[in-house]
């Protein structure tokens, strides 16, 4: 009987102080209009839990230092001004969500990384539907775990690649969700630095100085449905294991060291479903091993493929090769790598036993490609009669390129993908 009455006042206690918890919520509203016209001052006055809405308007506060458990909500999309001074938003509180505003003009420097909003060792912070304009660095995560950045607009304008930090940065992080952003004319699009078991998902990041995406020592990460377009170098993905990357568009990265997808030292990874179309070079791989290049569309590039000697155990099938001027390059003669049933839209063979595949191998690699590697100049003639020529009798007797390096079940018809 005793036991009993002890449960029941247990539970009454609990409803107790959720209930006093509920009512202590209060929501604080900021604006012209209203009795507290600074954020600054919502903040002084808010308490864990509370929710801050500032209607439309503009403010100018300086920094904003957010040590508190709060959820602020711009009507209207207010603007937030920083003045080419100040960093905007500081947050230092775990479970704070900045939702709806204009975050603009944060102040500069290299020394340090100054953002529109910088989240510093914190967790669960979700930065959602904002619009971030000529700022520094736009949202910058540190040291922090749980996080959610999801559909803002982030642009930069930035002359040159010092001028202007990362649309979207994180360090030494953990799980975070970035997601439906939209980020142009930074320096790097996306930032990954000692980041591990994140989503990255339906961003597309364009026209930005340098990468649409880079990352480094980022393990256990998916890259999933991302378009990254126009950007200085494409993306470029280092010293990283057990990635997935997959329907993704990596196009129009135009330049005389620019790439779709750079894959340097990468290790036990999937790179899928992807499309790389009209790119100075699809796919470079260094150094990389274990990743399996399947189901992927290679069209309109100038080099489908460059993968380096330095490259093992890789696994390239069910791809479409098509239009590209050269498939595949390498720089080395050991061939180590696996390609098999692949979709090659230069291939001459037949297929008289009709089971859609090749009855002769394909070897991707042309000599003249290999010329053009060591030559650049010499895509002047990439047309003439003898080019062809020489191509022809390279793959009828194969002396220069890799005897290895073939495809021996080529595909008859391209890969529905």
């Amino acid at each position: 009987m005793g036991g009993s009455v002890e449960i029941t006042y247990l539970v009454n206690l609990c409803v107790c102080l959720m209930v006093a918890g509920m009512v202590r919520a209060a929501t604080i509203e900021v604006g012209p209009r209203h009795r507290i016209t600074s954020i600054k001052s919502a903040l002084e006055l808010a308490a864990d839990g509370d929710t801050i809405q500032v209607e439309r308007g503009i403010y100018r506060e300086g920094n904003l230092a957010i040590r508190k458990r709060v959820t602020i909500i711009g009507m209207d999309h207010p603007v937030i001004d920083g003045q080419k001074q100040y960093e905007p938003l500081s947050i230092f509180a775990p479970n704070v969500t900045i939702q709806g505003f204009t975050i603009k003009a944060s102040g500069q420097s290299a020394v340090t990384d100054i953002a529109a909003v910088k989240i510093y060792d914190t967790h669960h912070v979700t930065i959602a539907d904002n619009v971030f304009d000529d700022n520094f660095f736009g949202v910058y995560i540190q040291g922090s775990g749980q996080c959610i950045i999801r559909n803002n607009r982030l642009t930069a304008y930035g002359k040159t690649e010092q001028l202007t930090g990362n649309g979207i940065h994180a360090w030494k992080s953990d799980s975070l969700h970035i997601g439906g952003n939209t980020v142009t004319g930074h320096r790097d699009g996306i930032y990954l630095e000692f980041v591990t078991h994140t989503e990255v998902r339906d961003n597309h990041s364009l026209n930005n100085r340098r990468y649409g995406l880079h990352f480094m020592f980022s393990h256990d990460n998916g890259y999933y449905y991302n378009t990254f377009t126009n950007n200085g170098a494409g993306v470029a993905v280092m010293y990283t294991k057990h990635v997935r990357m997959e329907h993704n568009v990596f196009s129009e990265n135009w330049g005389d060291a620019a790439y779709g997808l750079l894959l340097k030292d990468i290790t036990d990874s999937h790179v899928a479903h992807n499309v790389f179309f009209r790119n100075t070079t699809g796919i470079l791989m260094e150094g990389s091993n274990r990743i399996q290049i399947q189901r992927n569309q290679f069209q309109g590039n100038g080099w489908a493929l460059k993968i380096q000697a330095s490259c093992m155990d890789n696994r390239l099938t069910q791809n479409n090769f098509v239009q590209n001027t050269f498939d595949v390059a390498t720089n080395g003669s050991l061939v180590l790598n696996t390609f098999e049933h692949n979709y090659w839209d230069k291939y001459e063979g037949y297929d008289l036993d009709k089971d859609k595949e090749g009855d002769v191998p394909y070897r991707p690699v042309s000599l003249y490609s290999m010329v053009v590697e060591k030559y650049p100049m010499a895509m002047l003639l990439f047309r003439s009669f003898m080019v062809v020529l020489l191509d022809r009798t390279e793959r009828v007797l194969p002396s220069l390129t890799p005897e290895n390096l073939k495809d021996d079940r080529p595909l008859m018809n391209p890969v529905d993908l």
